[in-house]
């Protein structure tokens, strides 16, 4: 025997067999579908721009292998891999996001400023400035970065377990430690050393290669489901933590894993794309906006941050006569946002 009911814009289904019931909220959906929808143009969109100008029938021709053999090389060999990875490290960055903002009930948490990202923008430029770099490679060095800076600040903030509001201020102490030590670095390394750096720091597509591609990918298919899985509790966890671990939510572990799970997306983003800023803290605010939720959701929250890196990307490319890093636009568009959402706190009594 099934159950359906319609109400307002959910549908609430529930199944003898298998015994399973949900949820589906018709808004969420129809607006993750458009954001999907947006971001499979903007991909197309960008692989047309460049040196010699393609047609988004070219582009889609020569993906899926037809078209001429130049055109086949210029699409899939130097265009395809960047727009895939401003792709996929959108979707880390504002699935991230939504992780972060999530456990911490707190709009203005993200990796940008709890110190993911700027853990990961140190370990790259310690590997540059004392040349182990090239070893290790700017991938290997951004992950295992934002990944040990996670870790090290769900350690600090552990007292006989962890909140949202420890984690935050733990955060932007490592966040303030980790950006100091980078400009240490800087200030002591070579002018090429810090030329190389600097080209990674403020976030950047160009000249990315399947070898940031795949990476990528592999942790984007094996943490999203994770994610997926864990999201069930996300929704108590914004109760406060009596309240969940009164609902059967087991507090530590899921935060722990969610905090882990969170960090390991933005790290992977950040090895892959370089710290690019603002969208792990705006995608899940205009993805919460845009389907009128209490909290962001996780599947737009993701498809909002492909919109957004791959947008700011076209538009890095074609504002000016000479390309600008991705992270230069999203750092300009993400900014206002940043300042609204503290006026807002302010007047809502939460901003300090």
């Amino acid at each position: 025997m099934s159950l359906l009911q319609v109400r307002r814009d959910r549908v609430t289904f529930r199944l003898a067999k298998p015994a399973v019931s949900g949820q589906v909220r018709l808004r969420l959906v129809a607006v993750s579908l458009v954001l999907a929808v947006v971001a499979f143009v903007l991909f197309c969109v960008g692989m047309t721009i460049g040196d010699v100008p393609l047609s988004v029938s070219d582009v889609l021709s020569a993906v899926f292998g037809g078209g001429d053999s130049g055109t086949g090389y210029i699409v899939r060999e130097l265009r395809l891999p960047r727009a895939l990875t401003g792709l996929l490290a959108g979707l880390a960055f504002g699935a991230s996001g939504a992780v972060f903002q999530t456990i911490t009930r707190n709009p203005l948490a993200s990796p940008d400023m709890i110190g993911i990202n700027a853990g990961a923008a140190t370990a790259v430029v310690a590997g540059i400035s004392f040349g182990f770099g090239g070893g290790l490679g700017t991938t290997t060095l951004g992950l295992l970065g934002g990944l040990l800076t996670g870790l090290l600040v769900y350690v600090l903030a552990w007292r006989r377990g962890t909140t949202g509001y420890r984690i935050i201020l733990v955060g932007i102490g490592i966040f303030a430690m980790c950006t100091s030590l980078t400009d240490y670095l800087l200030s002591r390394a070579q002018i090429t050393e810090a030329q190389a750096s600097i080209g990674w720091l403020v976030g950047n597509l160009a000249n990315r290669g399947w070898e940031h591609v795949v990476p990528l990918a592999v942790a984007l298919a094996v943490l999203l489901p994770l994610v997926l899985a864990l999201s069930r509790w996300m929704r108590t966890l914004q109760l406060g933590d009596d309240v969940a671990a009164g609902l059967g939510t087991p507090v530590q572990p899921v935060r722990l894993g969610l905090l882990l799970s969170g960090a390991g997306l933005v790290a992977f983003a950040t090895a892959s794309a370089g710290p690019v800023s603002f969208v792990a803290l705006t995608a899940p605010q205009i993805a919460q906006r845009l389907a009128r939720q209490a909290s962001p959701p996780l599947t737009a929250s993701a498809l909002t941050g492909a919109v957004v890196v791959l947008g700011s990307d076209i538009l890095a490319r074609t504002i000016t006569a000479s390309p600008l890093p991705v992270g230069i636009v999203t750092g300009a568009l993400g900014a206002p946002l940043l300042l609204w959402l503290l006026a807002r706190a302010n007047r809502s009594g939460s901003g300090g």
